[in-house]
Order: structure tokens, then sequence, then C-alpha cells
């Protein structure tokens, strides 16, 4: 039971240790808008790997059937990153529909610093973004 228990423990411990390396492989990015409303800003993170950004989130106002709106929101899904590359559109729900939110990032990384556009849209509600551009960095 005594030697159940240890290697129970190990096993937890190595599953803590990997967990914590993949955690610190990966980079967050944050910015700013440059031509959007004060304030206005996006953060992500560049997977361990470098081929992925996930938790694209944006930060700031957009425009709603004609009213300035504050919101905070990304894509849930991964955009994928190729040779420093970012290019993607998402649109949840996947199937679309005139209600659908749709998600536009492009960018490139290098380094510890980043640049792009992003636009988020939805047609139906006439809400719209509008393309804006953004620079980002990590530390």
């Amino acid at each position: 039971m005594k030697k159940l228990l240890i290697s129970l423990q190990i096993i937890g411990f190595i599953l803590f240790l990997s967990t914590d390396v993949c955690a610190q492989g990966k980079k967050k990015f944050t910015g700013i808008i440059s031509n959007g409303m004060k304030g206005d800003k996006i953060s992500f993170i560049l997977s361990a790997d470098g081929k992925w950004v996930e938790e694209f989130t944006f930060d700031g106002y957009w425009r709603c059937d004609g009213r300035l709106e504050k919101t905070t929101i990304g894509p849930e899904k991964r955009i994928p990153v190729k040779k420093g590359k970012i290019s993607g559109i998402v649109v949840d729900p996947e199937n679309g529909g005139s209600t659908a939110w749709r998600f536009d990032i492009q960018g490139s990384i290098n380094g510890k610093k980043a640049s792009g556009t992003f636009r988020m849209n939805i047609n139906a509600l006439r809400c719209d973004s509008y393309v804006l551009k953004w620079t980002a960095a990590t530390k």
C-alpha cells in the first residue's frame, strides 16, 4: 500500500512538472489598437510550439446598430500561425447564420513583437468593429 501511495505521488509530481513546463513555453502578448477608440486593447497567447494563437481577446468599443458599445470578446477557437504569420477567420457558430459572430484575425509575429489587423462583426445585427490595427508585445 505504501509503495502504491509513493508511486501515485511520483506520478502526480511528474504531471505537475509537465503541466508547468508546457505553460511556461506559452507567451502572452498584450497590445493596443492604433485606429480605434482610446483604451481599446488586445491580448492573445502564442502556443509553446509557435503554431497557434489562442485566447485572442478584444477589449474595446465597436458599433452595434449605430450605437457605440464596449465589449470584451474573442473567438473560442485557436488561430493558426505559419512561418510567423497569423491568419484566420472564425465564425461562431461554425455553420454561420445571420446572427453568427465573425472574427477575422491577421498578423505577424517577430520574436517578442507582433502586429496585424482584427475585425469582428455580426451582419444581421449591424454590429461591426471595422478593421482595427493592433500592435502587441510579450516579455
